[in-house]
């Protein structure tokens, strides 16, 4: 399975914003900045965050992007579904009735079995992305950094977020 890098970038944006502090925000320029990445390509999956309540859009010359819900109640599948949609990543075509030589249509009364296994796979994987949280990947990330990666972000913080009233 593969995803649209949007995912990647929405995950760590969503992790760069849960680091603001009360009342701040971060344009979108300033996150694409930071990940090195298109602002125009980011602006896309910021707003469909938006749309999905996983993030809040302040207007306005001093405005940005913040968390709409505390770290721990934004799961990756959350994230993922917001991006990429709620259909699941396998489409059955049911190229099992095509070609030559067909064969009854009683061998097609239940759903293909391929098509199963990988909805059933996909059940999976959502699961466990829904177990993880935004703050579950703060928590991994303090206990194997040495202090660099968080002088990295709170040094970008300081320098490109924008105070708000909340």
């Amino acid at each position: 399975m593969k995803m649209s890098d949007g995912v990647e970038q929405a995950i760590h944006s969503v992790a760069m914003l849960s680091g603001l502090s009360e009342g701040g925000v971060l344009s979108a320029a300033a996150l694409a900045e930071f990940h090195g990445v298109s602002t125009s390509y980011l602006l896309k999956h910021l707003q469909a965050l938006s749309g999905a309540g996983i993030l809040d859009t302040v207007p306005g010359p001093k405005g940005g992007y913040r968390l709409a819900k505390t770290p721990a109640e934004i799961s990756l599948l959350d994230i993922l579904l917001a991006v990429e949609g709620p259909a699941p990543a396998f489409r059955c075509a049911e190229i099992r009735q095509r070609g030559p030589n067909p064969v009854s249509d009683r061998f097609f009364a239940k759903p293909c079995n391929i098509s199963a296994a990988m909805l059933r796979a996909e059940r999976v994987y959502r699961a466990e992305l829904a177990k993880t949280s935004i703050a579950d990947l703060g928590i991994e990330l303090h206990a194997l950094d040495d202090g660099s990666i968080a002088a990295r972000g709170c040094a970008f913080l300081e320098i490109h977020e924008r105070k708000t009233a909340r």
